[in-house]
């Protein structure tokens, strides 16, 4: 018996392996710290790529369609398929988003203010666009009980049609 405890004794003032445990510990904070600066950097990546896309969109848009358009009572419909390039591809025409980011739709509007201005009507065109943001990491989240949903957001930009 007295060796026993002899034995335990030593094992109990050996420090071999203890870095090895506290790193054990450590371990999963990390890597759930890691993964939520990767995921929230590309979250906030894609929504400034959103942005900047459906800016230059309707910069685009503001610039190409006549300024007579509230006048002549037309519509910016016919700019879909051009608006949704411009967010979703690069003037290279390469896709700019991963594929667990989704530009699910681009929708430009015309809308006609009336008012005390030079012109009787100002047409404003205004480009909205959905985003959907699923995250490649979501499943290492379900080992700490969290669960990470998709985001779904609409940014929107207005501009004044100038025209050509």
């Amino acid at each position: 018996m007295m060796r026993l405890w002899s034995h335990l004794r030593r094992l109990r003032n050996q420090e071999d392996g203890s870095a090895l445990v506290e790193f054990a510990f450590v371990l999963p904070l990390m890597l759930l710290i890691f993964a939520v600066t990767i995921e929230g950097s590309r979250t906030f990546w894609a929504y400034q790529t959103t942005i900047a896309g459906v800016r230059d969109a309707t910069r685009f848009i503001a610039r190409a369609e006549p300024a007579e358009v509230c006048s002549q009572g037309g519509d910016l419909s016919h700019w879909n398929q051009r608006a949704t390039d411009i967010v979703r591809n690069s003037s290279a025409g390469t896709n700019l988003f991963p594929t667990s980011i989704t530009v699910t739709s681009v929708t430009p509007t015309l809308t006609c203010v009336t008012g005390n201005y030079t012109l009787t009507q100002v047409p404003l065109a205004t480009v909205t666009a959905q985003l959907e943001i699923s995250y490649p990491f979501s499943g290492f989240f379900g080992f700490f009980n969290l669960q990470l949903p998709s985001v779904n957001t609409t940014v929107t930009d207005t501009g004044r049609i100038f025209g050509a």
